[in-house]
């Protein structure tokens, strides 16, 4: 099985339950198989492996990762929020590979695609489109994206869900949550049944696309005065649970302004940050995925495009209120009040700071150190990261206090998480102490 494979296009999806059950019953069974061929090999050489050690070959990370490319659905996405969330954390072949997932998934064959868009608008569809491209100008874990010309001359773009993926949900998150567990990645004392819940509800969510046609018009609505961003109209005649039609809006991909101006690097990343402070204190409103393509740039307009609210949450007053109490503790070099706010987020709990009261100080005494930083603060500087990372896996080593935080935090430091990955491969320098002190 070789990296190559990634390359192919037009893989059918595994739409019914038992056909994507049976994928993961190959997986583990080619799993098995090398695991024990490995294991053979090094007792033959006379020494003893563990288990972990046998679990996390590259050919065996490649195996997952090409089969979750393969299925599309929970399953990739999932894959994609482990390496994206946990990267630091995993062991590095597993890091490695699973980052892959990242990339485009691939699309279904034209005649499945024939099949699902036949379910939804009826046989004869094509007479509702001037032009419709079968090619997708996109393709991601849960559904694909065609440009199309209506009737009436709309340039639209249309999301297209794979089959069966909100039926298999479910049992994908339980799938991949088993593969974690036998990665060792996770230790057994650590309870996970309430974050698989979350992680289905919010999946069940994203899987309906009448639910995010319904965010993406309120988007619409709070950014329609703000001529710095550019959310896609909803267009409800073609949209329903299965398929979601917007107003195409011609743009490039946010990473691709690596190559911009400084000026115009640090411009678009102050309007992101200055978003997520507004989504965070104003609108209470966030969405939370931090893949980086749900944002792009419009070069004429030099605005950002928003795509992709599927991922939505409505923020509650508390956890504002819990944010605004950190940050402003942040900046007031407040130590002891910010470690008070993490305990009060649920950050971490009292046993973890117990005993990694060194670790948790120096890390939280870093944290304040960047955000007090007056003037602009250079993303591109690699010794605050390197810091919070090391401070970050001392604390992470002290596996038996892991601790799990509310979902809510989580899905909000999710996408506080992506933002600050996103200013740093933009090497961005943005006033973080000042945006923080007005909204403050």
């Amino acid at each position: 099985m070789s990296s190559d494979q990634f390359a192919s296009k037009g893989l059918r999806v595994p739409s019914g339950r038992l056909s994507r059950i049976a994928r993961f019953g190959n997986m583990a069974t080619g799993i098995a198989g090398s695991m024990l061929l490995d294991g053979a090999k090094q007792l033959v050489s006379g020494r003893k492996p563990s288990v972990s050690e046998l679990l996390m070959t590259p050919a065996n990370a490649l195996r997952v990762t090409l089969q979750l490319g393969q299925m599309r659905g929970a399953a990739m996405k999932l894959g994609q929020l482990v390496s994206m969330d946990t990267g630091d954390f995993l062991p590095p072949e597993l890091t490695d590979i699973f980052a892959r997932l990242r990339a485009d998934a691939q699309h279904m064959p034209p005649g499945q695609l024939g099949m699902v868009l036949t379910r939804h608008w009826g046989k004869d569809w094509r007479r509702q489109f001037i032009r419709f491209d079968d090619k997708p100008i996109a393709a991601a874990s849960i559904g694909q994206v065609h440009r199309a010309l209506t009737r009436d001359n709309q340039d639209v773009a249309i999301k297209v869900q794979y089959p069966g993926v909100r039926r298999s949900i479910d049992s994908d998150v339980d799938n991949v949550a088993t593969l974690l567990r036998l990665s060792t990645v996770l230790p057994k004392t650590l309870d996970i049944t309430n974050l698989l819940t979350e992680a289905k509800r919010q999946l069940h969510e994203e899987a309906d696309y009448a639910c995010e046609g319904d965010y993406l018009q309120r988007f619409g609505d709070l950014l329609a005065d703000d001529a710095k961003y550019a959310v896609p109209a909803f267009y409800a005649p073609l949209s329903g649970k299965n398929v979601l039609a917007m107003s195409f809006i011609e743009s490039v991909p946010i990473e691709s302004m690596i190559t911009a101006p400084q000026a115009e690097r640090d411009r678009i990343m102050t309007l992101l940050i200055e978003l997520v402070l507004r989504e965070l204190f104003e609108f209470r409103l966030m969405q939370t995925d931090p893949n980086f393509a749900n944002y792009r740039y419009d070069e004429k307009s030099r605005q950002v495009v928003l795509l992709d609210f599927g991922a939505t949450r409505a923020l509650p007053e508390t956890v504002v209120t819990q944010y605004r109490t950190l940050l402003n503790k942040g900046l007031e070099g407040d130590q002891q009040g910010v470690l008070a706010a993490v305990l009060d987020i649920g950050f971490m709990n009292g046993q973890t700071v117990q005993q990694n009261k060194y670790e948790i100080d120096k890390l939280i005494g870093t944290a304040i150190a960047m955000i007090q930083l007056p003037g602009p603060f250079d993303f591109s500087r690699t010794d605050f990261v390197t810091d919070i990372r090391d401070e970050g896996m001392a604390i992470a080593a002290d596996r038996p206090n892991w601790h799990i935080p509310p979902s809510d935090t989580l899905f909000v430091q999710r996408k506080l998480g992506g933002i600050f990955l996103l200013a740093s491969r933009l090497k961005a320098r943005v006033d973080v102490n000042g945006m923080l002190k007005r909204y403050l």
